[in-house]
């Protein structure tokens, strides 16, 4: 098991973590959720033992990255936010060149990386720097458990490339976790926590929510309605004008819409909408999910502050 217990790391003013605490199991497929600055490659860092605590304890297995850096980097994949593998090497190359690292060769651990490679593997001569997005995605990610890692550590790995590839890299997750790999998985994209086990909900260094998806969505205070008009721009504006609006924000081709008031009849918004100048409104009841639940969150006083 990975326990992470109250970690925390400043860099002069700014508190990047903030007392973070996470569990997580054998085997599990684990993502920390949040936006850009939220503090999720920092953690990472700490884990992978690239960065010291100031405070906290980290524990993978019984070894403490900070004093037990050599072996904690023999049982971790590290998969960087930011693709850092040689551009000059071939794929092959690279891949040998990891492999040469960790002692191992790439026929002694094929069989993990197989489905993964074969992608590119007619493309093994080509250069990484000239792969696409979704290939260097690949690539990496092969470099990263060909020495049969115990601990998968991946820090935005789909950013930047297209819907497809993120689709296909979320699919081969599901595969690696199957194989008994631990995942540490960090994302920005709210539908991408769907597909992990448990979710922690990161913002301004700290941990807000830490359950599974379904548990985190049915956290959700109050009913939620999806409302659309002939002027949805004018619609969001009027919305957020109004004195029982508690929250609305645009989502997909409706505006989520949250009101004050415990219970009230929703025709009060058809009535109110109108009253504006407004027609062709459509208005249901929609369910929460996760990002619901995170934008709530957000508007929490404790949430934005960071306490």
């Amino acid at each position: 098991m990975i326990r992470i217990n109250k970690v925390s790391k400043s860099f002069d003013t700014v508190q990047a973590v903030n007392e973070v605490s996470i569990d997580v199991n054998d085997g599990e497929l684990f993502g920390i959720i949040g936006p850009d600055g939220a503090g999720k490659t920092t953690l990472f860092r700490m884990v992978n033992s690239l960065l010291i605590p100031d405070n906290g304890q980290i524990d993978l297995w019984g070894l403490d990255p900070v004093k037990d850096y050599r072996e904690v980097r023999k049982i971790i994949g590290y998969m960087p936010g930011k693709f850092s593998l040689y551009y000059d090497l071939s794929i092959e190359e690279n891949l040998k060149f990891f492999a040469t690292v960790f002692g191992t060769t790439i026929e002694e651990n094929y069989h993990l990386i197989k489905d993964i490679y074969q992608q590119i593997e007619p493309f093994k001569k080509r250069p990484a720097g000239k792969l696409s997005g979704g290939m260097k995605q690949k690539l990496a990610l092969s470099c990263a458990l060909i020495h049969k890692p115990r601990l998968l550590v991946l820090d935005e790995p789909t950013t930047g490339v297209d819907a497809v590839s993120r689709r296909e890299f979320w699919e081969m997750l599901q595969q690696l976790r199957e194989k008994g790999i631990t995942i540490l998985v960090s994302t920005p994209y709210m539908d991408e926590a769907g597909m992990c086990d448990r979710v922690a909900l990161m913002q301004n260094g700290q941990v807000h929510a830490c359950d599974t998806p379904t548990a985190v969505t049915q956290q959700f205070e109050g009913q939620l309605f999806g409302i659309r008009s002939n002027d949805m721009y004018h619609c969001l504006l009027d919305l957020r004008q109004w004195e029982h609006c508690r929250n609305v924000y645009p989502f997909g081709e409706y505006l989520h819409y949250l009101d004050q008031r415990s219970t009230f009849e929703p025709d009060e918004v058809n009535r109110y909408l109108k009253s504006k100048g407004h027609d062709g409104i459509e208005l249901k009841p929609v369910h929460p999910d996760i990002e619901d639940r995170f934008i709530q969150l957000m508007r929490t006083p404790s949430f934005s502050l960071g306490r």
